[in-house]
């Protein structure tokens, strides 16, 4: 009869091995900005939400609008950078221009904001910038770290 055990011997030995070594690093590489994920996708699932958590849609119905198509786009974005880390963290500076949008969007796409409308995009916007400027600066460090 054959010999159909398999022996397990130390992967040292192995000729890629660092070859593998380096594949491993590379495909785990850049995850340190996994921690940005969920925050990313709660800050665009809220602002998606926003106007009916906060009661603007029927007197803000366009603000009402635009704050779920952002959401929706800040959530994609989070998926994106989820399950390609790698080609989507550049687009961290998109973030953070949809967040300064966010801010300023109460005066231009509202009439007459009240407050409680002002205060939640104001609020929302500096949060989704804050968070676009550390997604950005970690991808940053990352490339210039993997080069």
């Amino acid at each position: 009869m054959a010999d159909v055990s398999h022996h397990r011997s130390d992967l040292a030995s192995h000729p890629d091995v660092s070859e593998m070594r380096d594949r491993y690093a590379r495909v785990l590489g850049g995850r340190d900005v996994a921690l940005m994920d969920a925050p990313v996708f709660l800050i665009g699932l809220y602002c998606a939400i926003s106007p009916w958590v906060v009661h603007f849609t029927t007197t803000q119905a366009d603000l009402a609008t635009m704050n779920l198509i952002v959401g929706i786009a800040i959530g994609v974005l989070a998926i994106g950078f989820a399950v390609t880390p790698t080609r989507m963290y550049g687009l961290s500076w998109a973030m953070c221009a949809m967040g300064a949008w966010l801010i300023i969007a109460p005066w231009v796409v509202g009439s007459s904001p009240d407050k409680g409308v002002i205060l939640n995009n104001v609020i929302l916007g500096g949060l989704t910038v804050l968070l676009g400027l550390l997604c950005a600066g970690m991808a940053m460090k990352n490339g210039r770290a993997n080069t």
